[in-house]
């Protein structure tokens, strides 16, 4: 037996549909020498911090940087039962050898890899790698399994960007909410792009308007403007020498026939970009789409950095042209030309392919999908059919006039061949919420140098600079793509914030964790940082909040991947880094009026430092990933038939212990007084244990 692992149920069945394992077992899936089973997400995963030692458990200064020598992992409970179900398939004598077939990217890899590994399987592993779930591409995937060991660099290379991850977030999101008194959530990748935003924020608020005037003049047919003036008398001056002059001399034209290339096709930066603008979706939205649409059979793998397409597909590529175009009523009695060449570069292809529709969608009842997957269906086909449509073509003219002793110009434009604009422009008006429509192109006048015109008009235009606009995903996510780009070497295979696949949920953390909000204005939707954001980027040293350096970083986890760099190596500088930071770093002096609270400090958290605030079940620590609760409910004081009160709780933070009276007893029946003991051991739960006086305690 062929043992198959999946990343998904959904993707299992239909991998057992193509092999022919149609028996249903309870987690997996047999038949025909196969068995289909998968995971759930990520089964296995890095373990907390207090897996390295109980004192882990206690945030306190004094232990960072948490740096473990060996790695220890955890099973989630909630994937528990499909973990052992896969354990057991994989021990199981009849089974030969596996093959990993979870998604055919870095952290498919990773989470088949960590199974593997804590189940302790030593049998041999094949990986499935493909592109597409349509029924001919799941056969020719396993006509062609590859060696697993192909994949083992892309494997070190996403248990050092996870390892990397937990190194940062662990002692950062320590060391700043011990010292700050409060949960500061840090991420390696989150930060930075947090720090875009509020920068961003910091350059609009900074940024004064000046103001600038133009003059434009007006012939019969057509108008002439001069270049930006900053002095207002001195354009009036010249707007009143050109009704004086009455006459304007042409001084050149130039006319040249320009040609705008199809768009490439999407990657799916690119792809949540567009479908951000153009339908308002959610980087995380468009994600969530498109993996359905991949499980559907209708699209292609989602988590691709490439836009263009293999040369093996060059054949078959016309077909599923015409398939496209018969699906998409935007693309209705239009003539569709292919030209393959355009969207088919391999070296510009590593792990995938652009994203692109299916021949799936032949057969499908595309009206019965979700809205949102259909409109982003929709867009992808958009693409593909203006991606290998013809040029827009247009002939455009520059002309020079003289009017007063000044130059001004005017540009005109006539279409020679709309190509794939019409298409384009046919499909965004089948949209909801259409985007402006861009300026028509207008011809100018048969003109030659040395004409004589009549001025009809002139007058004076004001307007004034406008600021950095506020990040939209779509803009956020480019900033992300490039962000110290200018600083890599020009052959860097990756470069930018985070990587295709994770990009979106970056941003989804940010809004959770309360660091960046969406305000809607008016069409758009802007990322702002809140207060608490523009306070955490305040006061984080620069090489936790560099753009540039964790871009090195996501270039080097690249490195890894291709065999260019050593995990090590790479684990060792991040290492150093937090031994600097935790070692050196001092808290910004009042830096409490960056973090106000609304809720009054009962006494600090014995845990982590933060302020213990009262809420309506109990008495919890500011500081969320702390864990430090008394609540009201707790079944030592409920045992006892009492309540913790504010004072109570108040008198045990400050001195650890305090006086409880009318204390009921369970055996006897009768009350008691003694004094409890805060005896807290950094479990899930915090200890208490009752101390009595010296005397017989009193009896009532």
């Amino acid at each position: 037996m062929k043992l198959v692992i999946a990343e998904k149920p959904s993707v299992a069945k239909s991998i057992a549909a193509v092999l022919g394992a149609n028996s249903r077992k309870d987690g997996y899936l047999e038949g025909n020498g196969f068995l289909v089973s998968w995971c759930v997400g990520h089964l296995v995963e890095l373990a907390d911090a207090s897996a390295y030692g109980e004192n882990y458990a206690k945030w306190a200064l004094a232990d960072l940087p948490i740096l473990p020598e060996h790695w220890a992992y955890t099973i989630l409970p909630d994937s528990r039962k499909q973990f052992d179900t896969l354990k057991k398939l994989m021990e199981r004598p009849d089974v030969a050898s596996l093959v990993c077939a979870t998604d055919a990217g870095r952290e498919g890899e990773l989470i088949f890899r960590l199974v593997y590994e804590q189940a302790n399987c030593k049998k041999p592993v094949e990986r499935l790698w493909i592109s597409s779930m349509e029924d001919s591409a799941i056969r020719d995937g396993f006509a062609h399994l590859k060696p697993s060991v192909d994949y083992d660099r892309l494997y070190e290379a996403a248990l050092c960007r996870v390892q990397a991850d937990w190194l940062v977030g662990i002692n950062a999101t320590r060391l700043f909410s011990i010292l700050y008194h409060r949960t500061l959530n840090i991420g390696r990748v989150m930060t930075p792009t947090l720090a875009l935003i509020v920068q961003r924020e910091a350059a609009i608020d900074a940024f004064k308007p000046t103001p600038f005037y133009t003059v434009t003049v007006a012939f019969s047919d057509f108008t002439v403007a001069s270049e930006r003036i900053t002095d207002k008398p001195q354009a009036e001056a010249l707007q009143a020498a050109c009704l004086t002059a009455a006459h304007a001399t042409v001084k050149s034209v130039e006319r040249k026939e320009k040609a705008e290339k199809p768009p490439a096709l999407y990657d799916l930066t690119t792809l949540q970009r567009e479908a951000n603008r153009l339908l308002g979706f959610t980087a995380q939205q468009t994600l969530d789409y498109l993996q359905s649409l991949y499980e559907k059979k209708l699209a292609t793998y989602p988590r691709t950095d490439s836009r263009y397409l293999t040369s093996d597909m060059a054949g078959s590529l016309p077909l599923l042209v015409n398939t496209t175009a018969k699906a998409m009523p935007f693309a209705e009695k239009l003539t569709i030309r292919c030209n393959p060449a355009q969207v088919i570069d391999d070296s510009k292809v590593s792990d995938h392919h652009a994203i692109i529709p299916t021949q799936s969608i032949r057969e499908t009842d595309l009206s019965a999908l979700p809205a949102g997957e259909l409109a982003l269906l929709q867009l992808i086909c958009a693409q593909l059919l203006c991606a290998v449509g013809q040029p827009y073509a247009y002939a455009e003219t520059s002309v020079v006039v003289e009017c007063a002793g000044q130059e001004f110009k005017a540009k005109g434009r006539v279409i020679l061949n709309p190509g794939w604009r019409e298409l384009g422009g046919r499909y965004k008006d089948t949209l909801k919420n259409k985007p402006e429509p861009e300026k028509e192109a207008w011809a100018l006048p048969i003109l030659s140098e040395g004409d004589n015109l009549s001025v009809v008009t002139a007058a004076v235009k004001e307007g004034k600079t406008s600021p950095p606009a506020h990040f939209t995903e779509d803009t956020l996510l480019s900033a992300m793509e490039t962000a110290g780009a200018g600083e890599m070497p020009e052959d860097a295979e990756r470069k930018g914030l985070g990587t295709p696949a994770t990009r979106a949920g970056i941003l989804e953390k940010l809004i959770k964790v309360g660091f960046v909000e969406r305000k809607k204005v008016k069409k758009a939707t802007h990322l702002m940082p809140t207060h608490e954001g523009v306070a955490l980027i305040t006061v984080l040293p620069d090489q936790i909040q560099s753009p540039s350096m964790t871009a090195e970083w996501e270039h080097r986890l690249k490195e890894i991947e291709r065999g260019g760099a050593e995990p090590d190596a790479f684990l060792s500088e991040i290492a150093a880094m937090l031994t600097e930071l935790t070692g050196r770093y001092e808290a910004v002096k009042d830096a409490a009026a960056l973090f106000p609270s609304d809720k009054e400090s009962l006494g600090k958290c014995p845990r982590c430092g933060a302020s213990v605030v009262e809420i309506s079940k109990g008495f919890v620590c500011e500081n969320r990933d702390c864990g430090f609760a008394i609540w009201k409910e707790n079944k030592f004081f409920t045992a006892k038939k009492k309540k913790p009160t504010k004072a109570l709780v108040t008198e045990l933070l400050s001195t650890g212990r305090a006086r409880l009276t009318g204390c009921y007893s369970e055996k006897t029946g009768k009350t008691y007084d003694a004094t409890v003991v805060l005896d807290d051991t950094g479990g899930k739960y915090v200890g208490f244990k009752l101390e009595f006086d010296v005397a017989s305690p009193k009896r009532r």
